[in-house]
């Protein structure tokens, strides 16, 4: 969007009056986000990157963010028009939160997430699975590096056959894409931020992508595992909670391959991003399929 546009565009739905000013944060696949003031209020305008790029979920998001404003767990919606990919927040005061080095966070993360679980999805319900999120990627042509695909299809096939296997959980509203970035420490409450990946999911796919984004080794995912169950988790629990730490970073990598293709090697993020691909594909390369078809959940480290 140009910018003459995209200053039109605020100028006629960000609250207020006068000229807004705004502040590029970030791009990302499909989504630009700025920090916009305007009669000295401070809003977050995320707008799609291109009329190509408007999900469908965008009337979903917006009604998850209704639901989890309304329980302080995110910042307020001022106004959100999912057809044309606009969608206007109040800022959030504070700064992002990172548990301190070699801790888990475990019993802030659990009580977060346990809060946003406890939230009643809107219906239709947004449902996601591992599964379904690997054959989205793969439908926009993601793949790690060639020497790395095949083997990374075939451990992620196995991952996916392992879940099958073990119990399911009743699947709960998820964030879907919870890491410091997205967390904001406002008056010693945590607020959550960008619920584009809200779903009706396995409440362990939270856990797993907080485990993902912070790199927690086996015993910090044990931790944090523990302090959300209330207690020692089942030997099941831990086996489909380790499956899914896999999966999640298997879905990262996908999307970080499709990010770099789209955007390029300009993008400031690009760096970044590529670097936490090569980390990730090494990571899950790093955890084989045993010769029995079960998994070896290792406490060896990482």
């Amino acid at each position: 969007m140009r910018p003459s546009e995209l200053k039109t565009l605020a100028a006629r739905h960000v609250p207020g009056r006068g000229a807004p000013a705004l502040h590029r944060l970030s791009a990302g696949l499909v989504n630009e986000s700025y920090r916009v003031v305007r009669d000295g209020e401070v809003y977050a305008l995320r707008i799609a990157a291109s009329a190509a790029q408007r999900p469908s979920g965008r009337t979903w998001e917006c009604r998850v963010l209704e639901r989890v404003a309304a329980a302080g767990l995110a910042p307020a919606v001022a106004y959100c028009d999912p057809a044309a990919g606009i969608l206007i927040t109040r800022w959030v005061p504070g700064r992002s939160w990172m548990p301190p080095r070699q801790e888990s966070g475990a019993a802030r993360i659990a009580a977060l997430l346990q809060r946003i679980h406890a939230v009643t999805a809107p219906q239709p319900p947004r449902k996601m699975t591992p599964a379904a999120w690997i054959e989205h990627y793969a439908s926009l042509g993601a793949a790690p590096p060639e020497a790395a695909a095949a083997r990374l299809r075939q451990a992620a096939a196995a991952r996916l056959r392992e879940l099958e296997r073990l119990p399911a959980a009743i699947p709960v509203l998820c964030h879907g894409d919870l890491h410091p970035l997205n967390l904001v420490d406002c008056d010693h409450a945590l607020v959550v931020l960008d619920w584009e990946y809200a779903q009706v999911a396995d409440p362990f796919w939270d856990l797993a992508g907080w485990s993902s984004a912070t790199d927690l080794t086996g015993a910090l995912r044990r931790e944090l595992l523990g302090a959300y169950r209330g207690g020692d988790p089942t030997a099941l629990e831990c086996a489909r909670f380790e499956l899914l730490v896999w999966l999640f970073d298997y879905v990262c990598l996908l999307w970080s391959e499709q990010y770099l293709s789209r955007t390029g090697a300009a993008e400031p993020a690009a760096a970044g991003v590529s670097a936490r691909a090569r980390l990730l594909e090494n990571r899950l390369l790093r955890r084989p399929v045993v010769a029995s078809g079960k998994f070896r959940h290792t406490t060896r480290p990482e």
